[in-house]
């Protein structure tokens, strides 16, 4: 039987990260992290795969020790990198439970208790950019999203005005957020080198304390694959998912390790799913507990095959809840 892969990460220190965030997080310990081998050789071989196109000429006769050690180290940096998002922009709070009166229920110590109605609803868009660079950017914006259910203006036939409307849903995303009225889209933009200690993030709250059967989101790309190189970058390792859960820490990336099911298609977008069968090809077990997902981009514009650094997603899926909107619309 293999055994897991062994990691020993050190989680970054509140005093020597500069978060823009209010309260931010004391020192954390040393952590060690379980990963299935399912998660580390095939996360590996993708990341080979990707050095193989972006890496130096010489990379590719290079010794197999060596190789592999690349590899490894690159894992540990994506490991690394979601660990110090989580270390220093805290958990979304959730909303309390409110009595028949419209009060707070407080638990025995005077605590808020959270609200057991409130399930995963809202993505939230937060910069990680603590050396201030100002070279990452997240946001939903109106106007970007995969169109369900929205309607066109056709104009007169003198050109003049608006003659009448018709509807239009994009065949990519024939369900969609039903409180998404603007038709918003989540832009996640990395700009200049990938070894800049910076990502754009978006949390998803609210997550704790579920078992996770469906990841996905719909990503606007045509082509039809994800490796097709017109419109969102979808690298090994961005746009993805990190899993934080009570049996080990995870992630899915766009292009990674096990691939996603492309469950519908148009000239615009990709609809992305990672069911049962692929998580738990990932390792992850399932009955493990969520603690945190967040989606992290932190692939930049020196990282092929696109070079684009940039991606526009929607539709952000848990277990088939559609979210394709920010904390504004919630």
């Amino acid at each position: 039987m293999k055994r897991p892969l062994r990691l020993n990460i050190l989680s970054p220190k509140a005093d020597n990260v500069r978060s823009e965030q209010k309260n931010p997080p004391k020192e954390a310990p040393t952590k060690t992290l379980w990963i299935a081998p399912a998660l580390a050789l095939g996360t590996v071989a993708v990341l080979l795969a990707l050095f193989s196109i972006v890496g130096p000429s010489h990379a590719q006769t290079a010794s197999t020790t060596t190789v592999q050690s690349t590899a490894a180290n690159s894992l540990a940096n994506l490991l690394q990198m979601g660990l110090a998002v989580f270390n220093t922009i805290p958990a979304p709070a959730d909303a309390p439970l409110l009595d028949a009166s419209g009060n707070v229920v407080l638990d025995a110590s005077g605590n808020p208790v959270s609200d057991p109605g409130e399930g995963f609803h809202v993505v939230i868009p937060q910069d990680f950019d603590p050396g201030h660079t100002n070279l990452v950017e997240a946001g939903w914006l109106d106007g970007l999203g995969c169109p369900t259910n929205a309607s066109i203006a056709i104009s007169n036939t003198s050109g003049t005005g608006i003659d009448h409307f018709e509807p239009f849903t994009d065949a990519a995303c024939q369900t969609g957020d039903q409180k998404d009225k603007k038709n918003e889209g989540l832009l996640l933009v990395k700009t200049g080198p990938s070894n800049n200690f910076a990502a754009a993030t978006a949390e998803l709250k609210k997550v704790r304390g579920i078992t996770l059967t469906e990841l996905g989101y719909d990503i606007r790309k045509s082509g039809m694959t994800v490796a097709s190189l017109s419109g969102s970058h979808c690298g090994g390792g961005a746009p993805r998912f990190n899993i934080s859960t009570n049996m080990g820490f995870f992630f899915l990336g766009c292009n990674s390790f096990p691939p996603p099911i492309v469950a519908a298609t148009s000239n615009a977008w990709l609809r992305l799913r990672w069911g049962a069968a692929e998580l738990a090809t990932l390792g992850i077990p399932p009955n493990a507990v969520v603690q945190r997902i967040s989606i992290l981009f932190d692939e930049g514009t020196d990282t092929g095959t696109d070079f684009f650094g940039a991606a526009i997603i929607d539709n952000v899926d848990v277990n088939g809840t559609l979210v394709g909107h920010g904390p504004d619309e919630d």
